[in-house]
């Protein structure tokens, strides 16, 4: 689901080890940053298989890990260190540029991950220079109602962050939200969890069309798997491979559609049976990248970047 790719090495309990780049890096790869701000986004943490794989560091996901729900919220690593002064600080960026004209350090192959690393400097120093990316990560800014009605909890002020970064400029944003594996107790937890879930997707739905961003914005809540028809003894369901359900909105995608269907009991999908390819293009679609191109392994291989690059045609609008 993260990079249209089945993984191909199992590493046991449950996680994978993919060698595909993610939608996200891939994102990156493709638009490039801009304002100063990397391309690509995952709070609170990266997801399994969310990262770059071979594209290289300069593509993985600028995490924040931090809470912004928090009244001392502070992306850490996006200004200067407490007691380096700017004056000191473009001096020492001036003698690291001047090493790099040495002639010792002139000759760089073009698969140097020396390269990758002065990539990920100047995005480093573009980050911290940029007002607008400064700006971006203020949201204390915003006026008490719009924070209220994202929710005041860590998962609402996230959503109101990534829209702050999509207003940036910022192409791909990933928000990580753990804990839903209910195996058990599952109609108490969700009793209390889905309603301020519920209401933090159509605050950034509604708060995204407000401001005529979201034709040109695609947003998708799904997990990795769906969960069993049948309640198990201790009251949850299970993982259930068989059939799931994702969201999606915006970007052109019909309001109101419905896309497939499962059997009466909720097994298997027999309407419309789609893959996480076909879902996989059609977010690549929908962002300007071709699911068809080529894209080449570190050992010179050429692969698809996605095996079967047809979108779902019912959300392309």
């Amino acid at each position: 689901m993260m990079t249209g790719a089945p993984p191909r090495i199992p590493v046991g309990c449950g996680a994978f080890v993919s060698f595909h780049p993610s939608l996200g890096a891939m994102t990156a790869s493709h638009r490039g940053h801009q304002n100063g701000l990397p391309a690509y986004f995952s709070m609170p943490s990266m997801t399994r298989s969310g990262g770059p794989s071979f594209l290289g560091a300069q593509y993985a996901p600028f995490v924040v890990p931090d809470n912004p729900n928090s009244p001392s919220f502070r992306v850490r690593d996006v200004a200067l260190p407490k007691g380096l002064e700017q004056e000191r600080f473009d001096a020492r960026k001036g003698i690291r540029s001047a090493v790099d004209q040495l002639p010792r350090f002139q000759d760089k192959a073009s698969g140097d991950p020396v390269l990758a690393i002065d990539q990920y400097y100047q995005q480093s120093y573009d980050l911290i220079s940029s007002p607008k990316a400064q700006k971006a990560f203020r949201i204390q800014d915003e006026k008490d109602s719009v924070r209220d009605k994202y929710g005041r909890n860590t998962f609402g002020q996230r959503a109101l962050l990534s829209r702050r970064l999509v207003e940036a400029g910022v192409p791909f944003i990933t928000l990580n939200e753990s804990g839903w594996d209910h195996h058990s107790n599952l109609f108490k937890t969700l009793k209390t969890r889905l309603p301020t879930f519920d209401a933090t997707i159509a605050a950034l739905i509604e708060d995204l069309e407000e401001r005529g961003l979201l034709d040109e914005t695609l947003v998708v809540v799904l997990g990795e798997f769906g969960r069993t028809p049948k309640i198990n003894k201790g009251g949850g369901r299970d993982h259930w491979a068989n059939a799931m359900s994702v969201m999606m909105a915006g970007a052109g995608t019909p309001g109101g559609t419905v896309v497939g269907a499962t059997d009466r009991q909720g097994y298997a999908a027999v309407e419309r049976v789609l893959s996480p390819e076909n879902f996989a293009s059609t977010i690549y679609l929908k962002l300007g990248i071709n699911p068809n191109r080529i894209i080449y392994t570190p050992q010179g291989r050429p692969a698809h970047l996605v095996s079967d690059h047809t979108p779902i045609q019912e959300l392309m609008g």
